[in-house]
């Protein structure tokens, strides 16, 4: 957290409010955040698609340091779903030139901040070159104590789920499994041994999940904000973060009821038990 004031301060007084509204006690464990509007980004500016692209690899770098910085835990970024291989060869492969860039580029900096860098989905449908530079980057992160930041490439929700049930299945065959549950499914999914998403940030004002982790955001937080992706600094992702310590998280209960509303409930507990 002191890392993170220093950081605050260096941005000007500006953000004084934010570093003074956040409550250290109440931080997500995992935020996982839906990177979009690069392509409108640079449509908006009369650029090339590229152009928003390479404009969004300033707010990875931004967000793997403000948590890292905070204490986060676990940061998940959807980088690549398995829907974007419709998009023209050229973009496809442009993306994963990005890739390799920022790869090679951010490594020193991964290691300075000790953060792990991992990835999620069907991996082994990457190019060869993206799977051998990925892997290579993995390895040299995966002592790293810090942050966790999952790279979701080559991703689906529905595509995990499957995944998992088909684990399952094959485990079952050979006698390994014999009941199915929430928490058989759960140790299968890309995400096995992580806590789940507390906070889900969307950008660019899409009212929709895009196929991105549907076990895992039952019960999270979301955050939509009209910020393009490029345009989403570190005002905005602690903006999102007071907005969470906002909410009464209640996961199906009640929560904490006012005390009238308290006193109701006993009452009514009292009355119904006689």
């Amino acid at each position: 957290m002191k890392a993170l004031l220093r950081a605050l301060s260096a941005d000007g007084d500006q953000h004084h409010a934010l570093r003074s509204a956040i409550d250290p006690d109440r931080l997500p464990e995992h935020i996982a955040i839906i990177m979009d509007g690069n392509g409108r980004w640079a449509k908006q500016r009369g650029l090339p698609r590229v152009a928003g692209h390479q404009a969004g690899m300033k707010p990875v770098r931004t967000a793997i340091e403000t948590c890292s910085n905070l204490g986060i835990r676990v940061l998940t970024l959807y980088a690549f779903s398995v829907e974007n291989w419709k998009r023209p060869r050229t973009e496809v492969e442009m993306l994963w030139r990005l890739l390799r860039t920022y790869l090679r580029r951010e490594l020193p900096e991964l290691m300075r901040q000790n953060v792990r860098l991992c990835a999620i989905g069907r991996l082994d449908a990457l190019p060869p070159l993206v799977q051998q530079e990925l892997e290579d980057v993995l390895a040299q992160t995966s002592a790293n104590t810090g942050l966790r930041v999952n790279l979701a490439i080559n991703y689906g929700g529905r595509a995990e789920i499957v995944d998992a049930v088909q684990a399952l299945v094959d485990e079952a065959r050979l006698g390994l499994v014999t009941t199915v549950d929430e928490a058989a499914i759960s140790a299968r999914l890309y995400t096995s041994g992580l806590a789940d998403p507390d906070l889900l940030i969307r950008t660019s004002g899409e009212q929709r999940v895009s196929n991105f982790l549907l076990w895992q955001i039952a019960y999270a937080e979301l955050y939509i904000t009209d910020v393009l992706w490029p345009d989403f600094d570190r005002a905005q992702l602690l903006r999102a973060i007071l907005d969470y310590q906002k909410r009464d998280r209640r996961f199906g209960g009640l929560g904490e009821l006012p005390e009238t509303e308290q006193r109701d409930e006993e009452r009514t507990a009292r009355v119904t038990n006689r």
